[in-house]
């Protein structure tokens, strides 16, 4: 093993930047990929939330750093500080990433991802200055241990890898199925394409539709408008501190998944702090502050999470996969922000307001049961592979320590 700086393992090391915002033709039909903190953590990045233009590239001292370069935050709210991510398509970044393009002949990128991920509490102790940020010369002059041969560093990093590669197999099952579940919804229950009693999509066959004065909108003769509050229960039981059980799973507003079904992993309960509210398996979680009203997914387990998560007990539990897409609608999600109230930290109030928004509701229950009898097998599974997930990152993480640290030696 040798240890050296990661200036000396790289080519190029920098930081990006943020084209001027006023500036409408750096950010008109953007078609360059730019990076933002927020997006790192997953281990590889193969998208970016927004765009530049060319222009842009053109007018201002950006650069794109190639495929495979490793970008840690320098700075962000709460954990992103120490994150980091392997670019897998060139992109742009703004200032708050640091950009490291590795040497392929002295280091190979996914070890020194894997020995930088050993590394967070280390990096994040670097932070300076008042708002704790880390800097780039300091991340210039971060060591790296790591084999003097290439291939040695190949081999340790493909264990991890292996682990790595089940649990995005996973990912990618998930947000599949996932998909299909949402479509089939879409199709059923908002542009009413059910199957009628011919097996034939009801509205695209001439299915009789009328005006609905409640809801503004036509719906198939026979559904009505039903209120949220005949569908859910909001809980409301209150957890004091010294009452929790050691063990219970723990996930606060900023545990819940956003674009996911469910998770499965949680915090420790030692971490939870004031305003504890109790949840059960089955259960619909909802960010109840407007910038996690997008976050909504079904509990896996029974836990504690804080009284900014929205804990909805279906009435039916047999149709929660049919409830669940109700309240992951755009819909009801834009509803919710238009009826949050507060100034500075937005949130959505249960009984004062959300319970009374209505939906579209069938007169016969049968088609919610046929549409939740067939997901339920996929919510089950995405759960399953949750859990499956949680287990390797431990695993993983278990593992990370001892192979780069040689107490574990890896062997062709």
């Amino acid at each position: 093993m040798t240890t050296k700086s990661l200036e000396e393992l790289s080519l190029k090391i920098s930081s990006g930047l943020t084209p001027l915002r006023s500036n409408k033709e750096f950010w008109a039909n953007g078609t360059v990929p730019w990076l933002k903190t927020e997006q790192l953590g997953e281990k590889y990045i193969y998208d970016t939330n927004e765009y530049i233009s060319e222009v842009a590239l053109q007018k201002t001292s950006l650069r794109i750093f190639p495929r495979n370069s490793i970008s840690i935050a320098m700075y962000g709210e709460g954990k992103t500080r120490g994150n980091l991510s392997i670019l897998k398509i060139a992109m742009a970044t703004n200032q708050a990433c640091c950009n490291i393009d590795l040497d392929p002949k002295k280091a190979d990128f996914e070890y020194v991802y894997y020995f930088l991920k050993t590394q967070y509490d280390e990096l994040r102790n670097l932070s300076s200055g008042v708002r704790k940020n880390l800097n780039a010369k300091d991340i210039k002059n971060y060591p790296i241990r790591l084999p003097t041969n290439i291939d040695d560093q190949r081999k340790i990093a493909s264990v991890l890898k292996s682990i790595d590669h089940k649990i995005s197999l996973n990912n990618r099952i998930n947000k599949e199925i996932e998909a299909i579940a949402k479509t089939l919804y879409e199709y059923w229950f908002l542009q009413f394409d059910f199957p009628d009693a011919n097996g034939k999509p009801y509205k695209s066959t001439g299915g009789s539709m009328v005006y609905n004065q409640s809801l503004k909108r036509e719906i198939p003769v026979g559904w009505s408008a039903v209120a949220l509050k005949s569908l859910f229960e909001n809980r409301t039981e209150s957890i004091n501190l010294n009452d929790i059980e050691s063990g219970t799973p723990y996930s606060p507003i900023d545990s819940i998944p956003m674009k996911k079904m469910s998770f499965g992993d949680y915090q420790p309960s030692s971490e939870a702090k004031t305003s504890l509210i109790k949840y059960y398996v089955g259960d619909i979680l909802i960010g109840a502050m407007r910038v996690y009203f997008h976050r909504v997914c079904i509990a896996p387990f029974d836990g504690i999470t804080r009284a900014t998560v929205l804990v909805l007990k279906p009435k039916n539990s047999d149709h929660t996969p049919y409830l669940y897409q109700v309240c992951n609608e755009d819909r009801t999600i834009n509803m919710a922000s238009r009826i949050s109230i507060g100034t500075q930290q937005p949130y959505v109030n249960w009984e004062k307001s959300l319970e009374n928004y209505e939906i579209p509701f069938p007169s016969n229950a049968k088609i919610i049961d046929e549409y939740s009898i067939h997901i339920k097998a996929i919510v089950k599974e995405i759960i399953n592979r949750e859990k499956e997930n949680t287990h390797l990152s431990q695993l993983r993480d278990w593992l990370l320590p001892m192979v780069m640290n040689g107490q574990v030696t890896i062997k062709s």
